[in-house]
């Protein structure tokens, strides 16, 4: 047995049994259900483990649900951070954030629940606008002349089937180019309309063409200008070394991308402790709070709820900033606009919760946020190797508002019977059919960390830290035992061996 004087240990109390309640995801008055933990102290490698098996903190209060039975399945998930690649729609937001800085234009129609992915139609405004643009720097002079004669000769083939063509031509007007070119989200639109006198089809020019074909031809002229006389045909002209292809811009490029000197506003982004609370944190409390009961109140009709709170660690090996608790908060022109909560953990950065001024919803900072913590993420990884993923909560498929989590790629679900981690892609199809899954597809598969000998538990009773085995000699209270196998099983062998379970 030793002291409690030296206690450095997490320390909870389990709550067993916990009935069926209101399902927030659902609205079901009695669907969700859940076991919990109230945790007086936690240590960042204990918190890392569990949420690895399935739990999620709230405040203080840490849970886990009945997967099997709540009404709404919820998955843990996780993106791989290193090989995190922006989407379409991601960009965009970002993009919607740099005009807002440098020049303060405000997209219209924005708002924090836009679709995180883009949609069909989306995709094809932006194709249209590159075959158009393509198009029109095409220039026949710059064409060799086999290959000018080559598509002479066509033009003057489909003359005549042109001509009968003319009232389906495809039309956009020029408000419409300009607004692709913005960057803004627009939608083509086809217009069949027959062309007034003097504005039909050019027959002296070729018809608009594929962009893959112009690359195409593009090649084809390349190699003839390579080659001695014009080439003769099927000549391959040598291999050049290979070069890097023009590479997309990477999330810190298109985060940090400078700012004209002159710009609109200045945004800043502070990382503070907020267990136990910094300096910083304390002066900007109330300031936090304010965004904090506003958020609350407009956007959730909710009343404010106590911070939140962990054990701070500082190893060697970790992050400058250390592990715990903190707040990431953005401050635009000297004004708290918002605050992401977040845990950085031993392999993670888990991300807590975020609320934000209601008056910049239009920047769409929930999204703006989650790039900005997988940037973040990335950064502590140069100095905590081990430290690499980015931890977005859950993901619940059955409820569309929780299904954005699965676009930011690639990402992991976590097994709710195994608990080993699986790409997502590999999970959709079952969740399709099923709202309840097993991901692990080797059915012998099982639960590596689970407990094998409850008697090792560790147990605070008295003032005093004793193993379960122990324990149980002292005690005979009718369900007792239950209680404790059954926290035992949720936790896992490692973390009740190193969490103490508060018995009174």
């Amino acid at each position: 047995m030793a002291s409690c004087a030296a206690l450095s240990s997490s320390l909870v109390e389990y709550f067993e049994g916990e009935d069926f309640y209101r399902c927030g995801y659902c609205k079901n008055e009695s669907g969700s259900r859940s076991n919990g933990m109230w945790a007086h102290s936690m240590t960042v490698q204990d918190y890392q483990d569990l949420i690895d098996r399935g739990w999620r903190r709230s405040g203080r209060y840490v849970y886990k649900p009945v997967m099997n039975q709540t009404c709404c399945p919820q998955y843990t998930i996780r993106c791989r951070a290193l090989q995190f690649q922006p989407s379409k729609s991601h960009k965009k937001v970002l993009k919607k954030m740099l005009k807002f800085l440098a020049k303060g234009e405000i997209s219209k129609g924005s708002c924090e629940d836009e679709p995180m992915e883009p949609s069909m139609e989306d995709a094809v405004a932006g194709d249209m606008a590159l075959i158009n643009r393509l198009d029109l720097q095409c220039d026949l002079k710059n064409l060799g002349d086999n290959l000018k004669e080559s598509l002479e000769r066509e033009v003057k083939k489909k003359g005549k089937s042109t001509k009968k063509e003319e009232s389906k031509e495809f039309i956009q007007s020029q408000d419409r180019n300009e607004e692709l070119g913005s960057g803004e989200p627009s939608h083509a639109v086809e217009v069949h309309a027959v062309p007034k006198p003097g504005k039909g089809a050019d027959l002296s020019k070729p018809p608009c063409r594929k962009a893959k074909e112009i690359r195409k031809e593009r090649k084809r002229l390349k190699l003839m200008q390579q080659s001695p006389a014009g080439g003769p045909e099927g000549f391959q002209a040598p291999r050049e070394p290979k070069t890097k292809p023009n590479q997309p811009k990477s999330l810190e490029e298109l985060i940090f991308e400078s700012l004209p000197e002159d710009s609109s506003h200045k945004l800043e982004v502070r990382v503070v402790r907020s267990s136990p609370p910094s300096s910083q944190f304390k002066a900007t409390m109330l300031e936090s709070y304010q965004v904090y009961k506003r958020y609350q109140m407009v956007i959730h009709n909710h009343s404010p709820d106590e911070p939140t709170v962990s054990q701070p660690e500082n190893p060697p090996n970790g992050p400058d900033c250390g592990y715990g608790s903190f707040h990431q908060q953005y401050w635009l022109d000297g004004k708290i606009i918002a605050v992401g909560v977040i845990d950085i953990l031993p392999s993670c950065v888990s991300s807590v919760y975020l609320y934000y001024d209601p008056d910049y919803s239009f920047l769409s900072l929930g999204v703006y946020s989650a790039l900005r913590e997988i940037a973040f993420t990335r950064q502590l990884h140069e100095k905590a190797s081990q430290l690499s993923y980015y931890y977005m909560g859950f993901y619940i498929h059955s409820c569309p508002k929780m299904k954005y989590k699965g676009h930011y790629r690639p990402s992991d679900l976590l097994c709710p019977e195994t608990y080993v981690w699986v790409p997502i892609e590999q999970c959709l199809p079952s969740l399709e059919n099923s709202k309840y899954c097993r991901f692990n597809q080797d059915p012998e598969a099982a639960d590596e960390g689970r407990s094998r000998d409850p008697d090792r538990l560790q147990v605070l009773y008295k003032k005093a830290i004793l193993p379960y085995g122990v324990f149980k000699q002292q005690q005979r209270e009718p369900g007792e035992e239950a209680a404790v196998l059954q926290y035992a099983s949720l936790v896992g062998q490692a973390c009740s061996e190193r969490m103490l379970l508060f018995r009174n």
